[in-house]
């Protein structure tokens, strides 16, 4: 029993699993930052998301190269992106950054998240697995990057705004093909051949 404890305390407490705690635990932060006027919270709020960002990219390098993938990291580090992405994605639709017809995009790239979650949780009791795509990879980095736009876009000029949202819009569009593409891959192994 003891064992048993030690090795799940050590397994919660490698430096990769660390760094993906950590990144939940910016959520909040980011989240209040989003509460405070002006340009100094939205610079701030800005460099937490790119913290969280580089620990999203640095813990997975740091499990493989030292041996330190796990079961938890595995589980933890997908949820820890999606709760990123959302209570960002909310907090710029409750702010207005995101609004009018853009609040659709918002909603499709939370839908997509959801929709995707559940269908690897149902493969995984069929133990079939739903390897990341190449282009899911693509939609991540043009969704990270409209987001730090439309994060600092009441502190920037008005251009970077617009190019913010013409990104959301660009990830829109991969999220809704990448979306269907694990749908229609997952539907292989829900529907009688």
């Amino acid at each position: 029993m003891t064992s048993l404890h030690t090795s799940r305390k050590s397994e919660l407490t490698t430096l990769p699993n660390l760094l993906t705690l950590a990144r939940i635990a910016a959520i909040p932060a980011v989240v209040a930052l989003l509460f405070v006027d002006g340009a100094f919270a939205r610079w701030a709020a800005l460099a937490l998301y790119a913290l969280a960002g580089l620990t999203d990219w640095l813990d997975g390098k740091l499990a493989r190269d030292r041996g330190e993938v796990s079961p938890l990291g595995r589980f933890l580090d997908p949820i820890a992106d999606k709760l990123l992405v959302a209570a960002i994605i909310i907090m710029l639709v409750a702010t207005g950054d995101i609004a009018g017809l853009h609040v659709v995009a918002a909603l499709l790239i939370l839908s997509r998240e959801l929709l995707v979650s559940g269908l690897r949780e149902y493969l995984a009791e069929l133990q079939v697995p739903l390897p990341v795509s190449r282009l899911a990879k693509w939609k991540t980095g043009v969704q990270m990057v409209a987001l730090a736009l439309l994060l600092i876009a009441p502190a920037v000029p008005a251009a970077i705004g617009l190019l913010g949202l013409a990104l959301l819009w660009l990830a829109t569009l991969l999220t809704l093909i990448t979306g269907w593409d694990y749908l229609s891959r997952g539907l292989k192994h829900m529907l009688p051949r």
